[in-house]
């Protein structure tokens, strides 16, 4: 089976700002929920600390194996770009663990090219959080 197209992945400075997250914490995870405040931008947790929802989609995994998660409603909005997770400097959310560090990750996206829409349309749906656990 051939590889999926990538929908999301990491600009150097938020793979360094991972690598150190990992060093500290271990594995970690990304969810993206779209909600109010904070919620618009993409939150890091130790793996395992935060439950992931039934209708959740997996986008993939970046910085080797961390899932990058979405809300079902937040991917509907979503489903048509290609995510890059960037980090600048400034105080995010408490809950996310780069929040200590004095920086937040956020999400910088383009739209699909109608040749990676074919792609992605060709390929199974995306895991939920109902077929996958990690």
């Amino acid at each position: 089976m051939a590889e999926r197209a990538v929908r999301v992945s990491l600009t150097p400075a938020a793979g360094e700002l991972v690598a150190q997250l990992v060093a500290v914490h271990g594995p970690v995870m990304f969810h993206q929920s779209g909600g109010c405040c904070d919620g618009s931008a993409p939150m890091c947790y130790p793996r395992g600390e935060f439950r992931v929802g039934g209708s959740d989609v997996l986008l993939g995994r970046v910085a080797g194996d961390t899932p990058f998660w979405m809300s079902a409603d937040q991917y509907a909005y979503w489903r048509h770009t290609r995510l890059t997770v960037d980090v600048v400097a400034g105080r995010g959310s408490g809950f996310s663990l780069e929040a200590p560090e004095g920086v937040r990750f956020l999400l910088r996206s383009r739209v699909l090219t109608d040749e990676e829409l074919d792609r992605i349309g060709a390929e199974p749906p995306l895991p939920t959080g109902a077929e996958v656990t990690g």
